[in-house]
């Protein structure tokens, strides 16, 4: 599904974070560039976008332990 008009979504995240972050959704051909304030401005074209870029922020922000019950709850269901 596409979005009818794509708007440039501005996410804040650490600036130690951003450069990871741009890059994973780089790879994952989400367009997106850093800004000189310090965020990541990213382009959610599809639902699938959207989803790809909640998951890359996941895995960046939230604590490892999380990332780890959330695959086992995965996996047990």
């Amino acid at each position: 599904m596409l979005f009818d008009s794509p708007v440039p979504q501005t996410i804040q995240v650490s600036r130690i974070d951003r450069w990871c972050v741009h890059q994973r959704l780089q790879e994952l051909m989400i367009p997106c560039q850093c800004l000189a304030d310090g965020s990541l401005q990213v382009e959610i074209n599809t639902c699938l976008a959207a989803v790809l870029l909640h998951t890359a922020m996941k895995q960046f922000v939230c604590p490892r332990q999380d990332l780890v019950d959330w695959l086992e709850r995965c996996w047990h269901s």
